[in-house]
């Protein structure tokens, strides 16, 4: 097939196909090295034809393949509610944000108090790690209303909603170590005790330093009086 018609045909593609035909690619080899586990005590060899003939290991690689693509598509379906990015709100659209998803982190901040500033550098980062929670921000002198109806008297405050209700929250950093220059993963480890969002398998610790030097960063640039723990 001449290469620019085979581009063609691959863009036109549907998602389940796609996702499909990329784990056709990889099956002999899954499948291969599933046997070899299996068989490696009896020193067997692994015949691939067998394999591919083999329907529990068919039925096995079919159910991970629909488990991918039902998660690949549930990641999805958040992101366009939403989640995946650390975005500001309207003190109206905050009774459909916080009741739309089921676990939401939502932090009032003062936009001249240094520490929401640098609440807001640890949510942006922690906000695409973890997509089943819901990460907001609401500007406090903008929402009366509801900074009153939660008894918000500190900044940087984050509050954590599950299913719309108000439950767990972070007052400063009293509970970060009452340091400026915490990392992001003493944050994360918060929020994971608190339920609000799941342990990674996989954790990445490299932003650490970059978040130390962006606390020292904000902390020069910003009015220390403007904040209080």
């Amino acid at each position: 097939m001449d290469p620019e018609a085979f581009r063609s045909k691959m863009s036109g593609l549907a998602f389940g196909n796609v996702m499909a035909a990329a784990a056709r690619d990889y099956q002999k080899e899954l499948l291969a090295q599933e046997k070899a586990q299996t068989s490696a005590n009896a020193n067997q060899e692994v015949d691939l034809d067998d394999l591919m003939d083999d329907p529990e290991l068919e039925k096995l690689h079919a159910d991970r393949i629909a488990a991918l693509k039902k998660e690949v598509e549930k990641r999805e379906a958040l992101k366009r509610q939403g989640h995946g990015e650390y975005r500001e709100i309207s003190e109206g659209d905050f009774l459909g944000e916080v009741t739309g998803s089921e676990k939401v982190i939502c932090h009032f901040y003062h936009k001249e108090f240094y520490r929401c500033k640098i609440m807001d550098k640890h949510m942006k980062s922690l906000a695409p790690r973890h997509v089943d929670t819901k990460f907001i921000k609401l500007d406090a002198e903008n929402a009366p209303f509801f900074v009153a109806k939660l008894g918000i008297k500190t900044l940087p405050c984050v509050i954590l909603f599950r299913k719309g209700i108000a439950g767990d929250r972070l007052v400063g950093f009293q509970d970060l170590g009452g340091k400026d220059d915490f990392p992001t993963k003493t944050l994360e480890n918060f929020l994971i005790k608190k339920g609000i969002i799941d342990e990674r398998k996989n954790d990445e610790d490299d932003d650490d330093e970059e978040d130390n030097n962006c606390g020292r960063t904000v902390r020069s640039s910003v009015n220390y009086g403007s904040d209080s723990d």
